[in-house]
């Protein structure tokens, strides 16, 4: 039978057989102590590392994670580069081919084992590596994304002024290349013009060197913007998810309000339904271009957040019953909804800017990373009471990097926490202390990014870090628990938890759609492969060599881990690679009833398991394994 078909029997066997978490077909009129058991049933916290503190507070915080600063900055940014409705062709596919599933299954992998990135893989000890390498990728990502998020702090501190500074050209950074350009003709824009945001951008904000070979001195101005953003961050997740689960109320929902705010000023721009063609107008030759889909591939991962750990570790502070797979469609749909819905507010914007000048949208301005902090404070200059609403856009996306950061922030420290506690007695107490120094190092290694020739080295990590590795990690992670643990009893650990199985769709792209596209766009990288410029400004092979050292960074671990597990075991090669693929004794639930009903073997200190039909004392936990 083919691995379809097993699943559609399998489907049939486990809705007739698998324990309910519901207590499904008990007639209405339960007896009072059935309630109470089903009560005790739902009660799923876990003592040791705590969980959410409300329904809300995952699904706000995954939103927060998945919607940030890559919906306004960067998806605008390579949605411009690849000719706009081009993009969005292999964008839409990739997220329900590639995206979305692996988006799920790392919900329902998370929540099932209330884990982080690293410890989840006592599923399977030779892949243990690939913690360490969403944790590397996490790590370098956290850098430099509060990087961008300081710039937001300066356009912020900026905005409070009578008249905002990027909106003339009358100040000591612009260059006689500065033009104001309006409708009344009183300038023509050409190549060799600039617009005052634009100058603004880099003749003052970063005060950009030539290059990545110049380094330069500091930007105390981004200095003290960056150690104020690590110090917001800090404060937020201290704490742990009970202090961050609450901020998110405010963050992840507050950037929607601008957002539409800032749509309805753009449309009703002239020359903005030019810029919104150019968005959804596919030109179709250029889906020819391997680039656009590796581009389209590595933007889903990169926002909605798989194979870099965010997603296990949300999901391991999640109650067990909690539904994963409704929170998936949501969030994942939510958030791709919400760059798109960015990218009309950009390209409204970009049709006015290329209105005003007289050329091209295609030509009108810098592509980048920076493209958004020179569209958007364009936009917001031209706006009736400009500083108020400049001041509200750029907390808007101070906000939306802050959900993002400490996502990220928590990847790192519950995964380095969940290993130390086999180590160090009580680690979760150390919580604080461990934070704050996560956060003082990640300020230290933020330095350099803060320079006058920071922003290429903001380029080269934003290229490198997230980008190839990241995809050979959702790969591996796609092969460990579809193929090695076997997808049939993936499906149903998730039976079980959600009390329903996961349909055909879910089958069909985790078998083979998924890591076929994976396959696929890893060779669309090789072959699209050029040279990495920002600007006219081409990077050396030196600079693209350091890129790929952060690209091994993420890889080395992988291999590593794996010849450790493999030399830990005995007998011949072949034997050692089978039991180091094995799940661990302690792989499953954390709470003793679900490992019971699963045939999982009990651990002491999880709880009772209830379900046996009384208490059992922990001496006879070891006797209950493979269902005993």
């Amino acid at each position: 039978m083919n691995p379809i078909g097993e699943k559609m029997a399998l489907e049939m066997e486990l809705n007739k057989t698998m324990p309910s978490a519901t207590g499904g077909g008990v007639p209405n009129g339960k007896k009072a102590k059935e309630l109470e058991l089903e009560e005790a049933y739902n009660n799923d916290d876990n003592d040791e590392r705590g969980n959410w503190g409300g329904k809300l507070d995952f699904m706000l915080s995954t939103i927060g994670f998945a919607v940030g600063l890559g919906n306004v900055w960067r998806f605008p940014y390579l949605c411009y580069e690849n000719g706009g409705g081009a993009f969005l062709i292999p964008y839409c596919l990739m997220l329900f081919c590639a995206g979305l599933p692996l988006f799920f299954l790392e919900l329902g992998f998370g929540q099932f084992a209330g884990l982080g990135c690293i410890s989840i893989w006592k599923i399977s000890p030779i892949f243990k590596g690939l913690g360490w390498g969403m944790v590397a990728i996490t790590a370098m990502v956290c850098c430099y994304y509060n990087i961008v998020i300081s710039y937001t702090l300066f356009f912020l501190f900026a905005s409070f002024t009578s008249e905002l500074p990027w909106k003339s050209c009358d100040h000591e950074w612009n260059t006689e290349k500065c033009l104001v350009v309006n409708s009344t003709g009183a300038g023509v824009y050409n190549s060799s013009r600039e617009w005052p945001s634009q100058e603004y951008w880099d003749n003052h904000v970063l005060q950009k060197s030539s290059g990545l070979e110049e380094m330069g001195k500091l930007r105390w101005q981004l200095v003290l913007c960056l150690l104020l953003a690590w110090v917001v961050v800090c404060g937020c997740i201290i704490k742990g998810v009970k202090s961050s689960g609450k901020v998110v109320y405010f963050t992840a929902t507050f950037p929607y309000i601008v957002l539409v705010i800032l749509l309805i000023r753009g449309v009703t721009l002239p020359g903005a339904l030019d810029g919104i063609h150019f968005y959804v107008y596919p030109k179709f030759h250029l889906l020819k271009n391997p680039k656009v889909w590796k581009d389209a591939a590595v933007q889903i991962f990169y926002s909605l957040g798989p194979a870099w750990g965010g997603l296990h570790t949300l999901a391991s502070y999640n109650k067990f019953r909690n539904n994963c797979h409704r929170d998936a469609i949501i969030v994942a749909l939510t958030n791709c909804g919400t760059s798109i819905f960015a990218g009309f507010v950009i390209f409204s914007i970009i049709g006015f800017m290329a209105h005003d000048a007289g050329v091209p949208v295609g030509d009108v301005v810098k592509s980048g990373p920076g493209l958004a902090f020179v569209v958007y404070p364009e936009a917001v200059s031209r706006m009736p009471g400009a500083p108020f609403w400049s001041v509200v856009f750029f907390f808007m996306l101070f906000t939306l990097g802050l959900d993002s950061q400490f996502v990220m922030m928590e990847t790192i420290i519950t995964a380095i926490c969940d290993e130390l506690k086999h180590y160090v007695a009580n680690v979760y107490t150390y919580k604080v202390k461990t934070t704050i120094a996560f956060c003082i190092i990640g300020f230290l290694l933020g330095l350099p990014h803060v320079t006058e020739g920071g922003i290429y080295l903001l380029t080269l990590m934003d290229v490198y870090s997230a980008g190839f590795s990241l995809l050979f990690i959702a790969l591996l992670e796609i092969v460990c628990v579809i193929y090695v643990y076997d997808f049939r009893r993936f499906v149903r650990d998730l039976t079980y938890m959600l009390d329903f199985a996961p349909n055909m769709y879910w089958m069909v792209t985790w078998i083979v759609v998924g890591p076929s596209i994976i396959v696929f766009i890893f060779i669309f990288f090789c072959i699209g492969y050029e040279p990495l410029t920002y600007g006219d400004y081409v990077y050396s092979k030196g600079a693209e060599a350091l890129g790929w050292l952060m690209v091994l960074a993420a890889i080395a671990p992988i291999i590593i881990c794996a010849v450790h597990a493999i030399w830990k075991q005995e007998g011949t090669l072949w034997e050692r690679i089978v039991k180091s693929s094995r799940p661990t004794d302690d792989w499953g639930p954390y709470h003793n009833k679900h490992r019971y009903a699963l045939g999982y073997k009990l651990i002491e200190g999880r709880g009772d398991p209830g379900m046996v039909g009384g208490t059992l004392p922990p001496e006879n936990y070891h006797m209950l394994s493979n269902g005993v």
